[in-house]
């Protein structure tokens, strides 16, 4: 027997397909649409008014005749609504105005000075975030916000946060209670990969690993074409594998983390060594001689430039990276590895040394195909993958449901 649910299921799924085929494919017909998804003309024409009067497509034309009346064209309308995206690091937070395509109208930068006082600073900056950018809040779909740490997607929670010291905060509820909004939550390197994934131009494979380095270091897990969390949402904690059981403290407890080795931290911290012990190097001259001036990029344009210092931070950090890159490929045998964050981007050596690295050490039957490259989005992927969480809801569930 057919459930009560079950016409409005079918509608509401038929409304994400036309909605999805007029995103990928428009301009395009509603004839065309109808063909391409074994739809009716009826149905298409009546999902796209609905679409029309929600402003989420409008007619771009006249299409060619293929035989009989030329065809009105559909395009889809990405500024008809927008999001906020929000960033949270364990060094500044960043929140952006986006529309529906994850372009990026406005943004802000904020600096995280009190730690202890991190949560009171984000509902603050995003209130005046909103006021200052002026537009209908009745336009915005939600607040999509990623962070580092162990995220609870499903109960809307930080379980973790070892460096800003935030355990179990009900942020998705803060942020709602606040704002009003729809608010959506993800751990920043799961984000980035769902951007590449669902945003990028390269495709991502169903088995796939995302690496981010920057002020800590992740991995996002596609597994069979979908995202694994793990029980608690702590899937993924890369940068918190021991490398060396004898070494460097962690703020989470444990002694020789990898990301005490090869994040913009430690290797900022590296850099300083070097600069106070009077060893020349084009880090600080590229930073005018001002050691707060010294960022990623920075580094990597160093490298680029062959300074020995740089090029020599980078094999270490590519060793290092390299072993625990293996564990991994051992692990999960995905088919691509993709490299993002500040540390990699626009750093064409650190790739072909983990590259080398990693198809020495690994066993060859799990590197014969795998895919080694760069994050599509370079600079952009932070805001682009706090869209991406939200984008792909959104526009599955939330649209289809008005």
């Amino acid at each position: 027997m057919r459930r009560t649910g079950d016409l409005k299921l079918i509608q509401e799924l038929n409304q994400f397909i036309v909605l999805d085929a007029i995103r990928e494919s428009g301009p395009i017909s509603r004839s065309a649409i109808a063909k391409k998804h074994n739809l009716s003309l009826t149905t298409v024409t009546s999902l796209v008014k609905n679409l029309m009067e929600e402003g989420y497509v409008t007619e771009a034309g006249i299409g060619e005749s293929s035989g009989g009346r030329k065809p009105r064209l559909i395009k889809f309308c990405p500024d008809s609504r927008y999001l906020i995206g929000v960033s949270l690091r364990n060094s500044r937070i960043t929140i952006a105005e986006m529309n529906l395509n994850a372009v990026v109208k406005q943004q802000k930068i904020i600096p995280v000075i009190q730690q202890e006082q991190v949560i009171a600073t984000i509902l603050e900056q995003i209130e005046r975030f909103l006021e200052e950018i002026q537009n209908d809040k009745e336009n915005c779909i939600g607040i999509s916000f990623i962070t580092q740490g162990i995220v609870n997607t499903a109960k809307g929670m930080i379980h973790y946060n070892p460096k800003l010291k935030l355990i179990d905060v009900p942020l998705k509820k803060y942020l709602e209670e606040r704002f009003k909004l729809p608010v959506w939550l993800d751990n920043d390197t799961n984000a980035h990969i769902l951007a590449e994934k669902h945003l990028g131009i390269r495709p991502v494979h169903d088995h796939a690993i995302y690496i981010t380095i920057g002020d800590g270091v992740g991995a996002g897990i596609v597994v069979n074409g979908q995202m694994y969390r793990g029980a608690s949402g702590g899937a993924g904690e890369f940068g918190h594998t021991t490398i060396d059981r004898g070494g460097i403290p962690c703020d989470c407890g444990n002694v020789g983390c990898l990301e005490n080795y090869v994040s913009w931290p430690a290797l900022y911290s590296r850099i300083l060594t070097f600069i106070k012990k009077g060893r020349q190097t084009l880090i600080y001259s590229l930073a005018n001689e001002d050691i707060r001036s010294i960022s990623p990029r920075i580094l990597v344009e160093a490298v680029n430039l062959k300074d020995p210092f740089a090029v020599e931070l980078m094999n270490e950090t590519a060793s290092y990276l390299s072993a625990g890159i293996v564990n991994l490929l051992h692990l999960f045998n995905p088919n691509t590895l993709i490299l993002g964050g500040e540390v990699t981007n626009h750093n064409p050596y650190l790739l072909e040394k983990i590259e080398e690295n990693v198809k020495r050490q690994a066993l060859k039957i799990l590197v014969e195909d795998l895919e080694i490259r760069q994050t599509t989005f370079g600079d952009h992927l932070e805001m682009t993958g706090a869209a991406a969480v939200l984008l792909q809801d959104f526009f599955e569930f939330s649209l289809i449901a008005k």
